[in-house]
């Protein structure tokens, strides 16, 4: 299989294996209308298997919802073929409008027009609450 490199773009490595297309949709990238390129379960010296996603435009990715996502993954910018950046998402305090409440009696589910909005309570659980009615969300 030949995948050819990324001119201007990113590539977004060390996704878990698998998630690849779940990690698109959490970033809002619809792979209809964008130029990229997904190589899943290749071999990683780290996880075993990894997921491998190049985008061949200047998209801009939100590294809140990666590191929500996908907190292993890293981000290489990449102009002219070269990689110019390497980005690491972290696991974001707080995050809007990527997950809802499961609360049917939340504010959120009840009223629409208001953003779901959650903080993180536990690191190690990857444990988030949501900033209105206090309802546990793991992903």
């Amino acid at each position: 299989m030949e995948v050819t490199s990324v001119q201007n773009g990113i590539i977004i490595d060390h996704v878990p294996a698998g998630t690849a297309l779940k990690v698109l949709e959490y970033l809002n990238i619809d792979p209809a209308t964008t130029k990229l390129a997904l190589i899943m379960n290749a071999d990683s010296k780290r996880y075993g298997s990894k997921d491998i996603i190049k985008i061949e435009d200047d998209k801009d990715i939100d590294l809140d919802v990666l590191g929500f996502v996908a907190r292993q993954a890293t981000v290489d910018v990449v102009r002219g073929g070269q990689i110019v950046e390497k980005k690491q998402p972290n696991l974001p305090e707080h995050i809007v409008g990527v997950i809802r409440c499961v609360n049917p009696r939340c504010v959120t589910t009840t009223e629409p027009g208001i953003k779901q909005m959650f903080h993180l309570m536990h690191t190690d659980r990857h444990e988030y609450r949501c900033d209105y009615c206090d309802e546990e969300a793991r992903f």
